[in-house]
């Protein structure tokens, strides 16, 4: 017990400067916000230091109640109308302090100390809370002004209006505000935001559209007051959250000020501020679905890149496999020749085949890493019949042990300007595909077909035809996702990459919706390129029955 006690102490005793500068800083917001009190109470149309208390009592919990009735009780007696007892200040101070504590409490257990406010359903529901307990405060702190004779009964409905305005706005406004001034990874994005050029630009757009609506349609029913939406939709749309938290702050002083140089009456005043957090709640709700857009859109980069390593993998072991392979053939045979004595040209042949492919295991390691990493190809000019038969030279055997025709006819004479190695990778995953559509597919016979020809001037289409069931409209249209859509299984594996490393190559990789499977592949051909006149695609593949 005595333990606890004195840790207790020591708390308090850490945080006391900090617990001081809250009571002064709360005291000077209320009186800041002095503005038209109601029979001479602290009952204002803006009343931001509610925030602030809220704010300290989510943070810090329990151990915020005494500096928040201690703030709340001298801001009370500082604003009370002299020649009054004491007490019939202090009741409804007691009574207000009470409420701020509970409210912030129930807040408390909505808002994560991580939390910035910058989803809907988070912000809704802080929102909603702020609303009705706001209410709930000011029918609880107007009933006890009236209980000890600090407000007229015919007051009481005009009072709980103007308070509740008073609170609701300046809590609504500024709590945000305060609340990412005390989180310092807010404050860091704060500080970002704020020294950006664009900043600048809303900012003066706010300070523009205030003077046009208090200098140019203010005294003629606020006509023009729906301007102030633009800056504050704008930085919302732009920065997210805390542009439209810098925005809608600044509108908000802004004003407050305009009002008081322009010596609005009471009822105007109420008005405007309803207006201004209507404004401002719509930038939050606008500043949150911009957040959580970019958060998915976060998200959905990792998943890509997350999907990216996964198809990294698949390639690197199909393409590795092969000159792996060869090199422990030409190892083993340098072993045995080795073992037999042989030192001349059949060793020196063997050693060469090794570091041949010892080369080529390496670029293909470099090749997909300097794709992954950046999605820059390594452009060399290259075959287009040398690409394709290189592509489709590991299919052929699978063909014959499968039992598929697969028949690839004569390609145009043309020279493409590509990375070799990721093209070649492209081919594979759209022949792999082809041979598991085939290999799902009941339908006799089983045959696949590759054909290409000249498509205008510097393009080449390649076609992948295939006797499966062919797509449906919905299985084209996501065909190509990083994430498989359910029953897709491996006949999308590596689609995503390829269409990504087609596009690299400023070509387009797509499927043709079709009783029958059809893939398409168009690439850019090298310049000066002479070719024989195209062959066309019926020549060189029949249809599919």
């Amino acid at each position: 017990m005595i333990d606890d006690t004195r840790a207790a102490a020591m708390e308090w005793l850490r945080r006391l400067p900090l617990l001081v500068g809250f009571i002064g800083l709360y005291v000077a917001l209320d009186a800041a916000s002095f503005i038209h009190p109601l029979h001479g109470l602290n009952i204002t149309p803006w009343n931001p230091a509610p925030a602030l208390g809220l704010v300290l009592v989510v943070r810090l919990g329990r151990i915020a109640w005494l500096p928040l009735t201690i703030a709340v009780v001298v801001a009370e007696l500082a604003m009370r109308r002299g020649g009054l007892p004491t007490w019939q200040a202090l009741v409804p101070a007691l009574v207000l302090a009470g409420g701020y504590f509970l409210l912030g409490r129930l807040l408390a257990r909505r808002l994560a100390a991580a939390s910035l406010l910058n989803d809907r359903r988070t912000l809704f529901a802080w929102w909603w809370r702020v609303a009705v307990g706001t209410f709930l405060i000011s029918v609880v702190y107007l009933f006890a002004l009236r209980v000890v004779g600090l407000l007229p009964p015919a007051r009481w409905w005009i009072g709980l209006l103007r308070f509740w305005v008073g609170d609701g706005v300046g809590i609504s406004i500024m709590m945000p505000l305060m609340w990412w001034l005390t989180s310092p990874r807010a404050r860091g994005l704060l500080r970002r935001t704020v020294a950006r050029p664009e900043s600048l630009g809303y900012l003066l757009l706010a300070g523009v559209t205030l003077w046009v609506a208090f200098g140019l349609g203010g005294h003629n029913g606020f006509k023009l007051f729906y301007l102030l939406f633009l800056p504050v939709v704008w930085a919302a749309a732009r920065q997210g959250m805390a542009g439209a938290i810098v925005c809608a702050a600044f509108v908000q002083v802004g004003i407050i000020v305009a009002m008081r140089l322009l010596h609005y009456n009471a009822v105007s005043v109420a008005e405007l501020q309803i207006l201004a957090m209507a404004i401002a709640m719509v930038g939050f709700f606008v500043a949150a679905a911009v957040d959580e857009q970019r958060r998915t859109g976060q998200e959905l980069r990792q998943s890509l890149r997350l999907a990216a390593a996964g198809e990294m993998a698949a390639t690197l072991t199909h393409e590795l496999h092969h000159p792996l392979t060869a090199l422990s053939a030409y190892a083993g045979a340098c072993e045995q020749l080795l073992e037999r004595g042989e030192v001349g040209e059949r060793l020196h042949s063997a050693i060469r085949c090794v570091v041949r492919e010892s080369a080529r295991t390496s670029e293909v390691v470099h090749r997909l890493q300097g794709f992954f990493r950046s999605g820059s190809p390594e452009l060399e000019s290259v075959s287009l019949g040398e690409l394709v038969d290189s592509a489709a030279a590991p299919y052929r055997l699978r063909a014959e042990r499968s039992g598929i025709r697969l028949r690839i006819a004569t390609m145009p004479d043309l020279t493409l300007r590509v990375d070799r190695l990721q093209v070649e990778v492209v081919l594979r995953s759209l022949l792999g595909f082809a041979f598991d559509a085939v290999s799902d597919s009941p339908r006799q016979p089983r045959r696949i077909w590759v054909a290409a020809w000249k498509d205008g001037h510097d393009r080449v289409c390649l076609r992948i035809e295939d006797s499966g069931s062919g797509l449906t409209p919905d299985q084209v249209l996501h065909l190509f996702e990083p994430i498989a859509p359910s029953g897709s299984g491996k006949r999308q594996s590596g689609l995503a990459i390829s269409r990504a490393i087609v596009h690299s190559h400023g070509g387009r990789l797509w499927a043709e919706t079709s009783n029958h499977g059809v893939l398409k592949c168009e690439l850019p051909i090298e310049r000066h390129t002479v070719a024989p006149a195209p062959v066309a695609p019926n020549e060189a593949a029949p249809a599919v029955s």
